[in-house]
């Protein structure tokens, strides 16, 4: 087994991976703090994240590649994209199971809307936001593999290289390896999680 190369291919889809799901969160959290705030604006996001998912990921490859080229970005935008259809959902459930009393208390203890928001619903929204964040991770680590076709490294390598050559002992081992590392990655999270709400313990 060449293990160096294995370890590289890994590495590159960890990056493919994690990166579209972090920037996701990054768009998901203010997109989804006025979806809770007014609930019209959800009725149009909702379902156009549900359209942006169901647009198949390699199609969305070859569209870009006259923009970006066969590069990370190439991947790393659909499946942004993609990520946001569980986490704006998973962010606004999040927010909006802060229990009324919770608010009001806040508020009369002088917190402000932005105070309260950062201070106390979204540290009680964890818990949802990062099982939102896990299955965003997992479905990235997966799709990340489908970038091989376009030629942008990725554990999908070993897909197509044990196809051709068909040795299906390689393609054992790329599937191994993806799951590993949305094993690895998935148990970050919770860990993640663990610490950042002490109190659910």
């Amino acid at each position: 087994m060449n293990w160096p190369l294995l370890w590289q291919y890994t590495g590159a889809n960890a990056l493919l991976g994690v990166l579209p799901a972090v920037i996701g969160l990054a768009i998901a959290l203010p997109l989804g703090v006025a979806c809770a705030r007014w609930r019209w604006f959800y009725v149009p996001v909702l379902p156009l994240t549900t359209v942006l998912y169901s647009i198949p990921s390699l199609a969305l490859f070859v569209v870009l590649i006259d923009y970006t080229g066969l590069s990370n970005t190439t991947v790393i935008i659909p499946l942004t994209l993609f990520s946001l259809c569980v986490l704006v959902p998973n962010v606004v459930d999040g927010l909006r199971s802060v229990p009324p009393p919770v608010r009001q208390a806040a508020t009369a203890m002088g917190f402000g809307p932005m105070r309260r928001l950062i201070r106390v619903e979204l540290p009680l929204a964890i818990p949802v936001i990062i099982a939102g964040l896990r299955i965003a991770v997992v479905s990235s680590i997966s799709l990340a593999s489908v970038g091989q076709l376009i030629g942008v490294s990725s554990l999908g390598y070993f897909f197509l290289d044990g196809f051709q050559r068909d040795f299906p002992e390689e393609i054992y081992v790329g599937g191994a390896a993806i799951i590993a590392l949305a094993l690895v990655c998935d148990l970050l999270l919770v860990q993640t999680r663990r610490l950042a709400t002490p109190w659910s313990r």
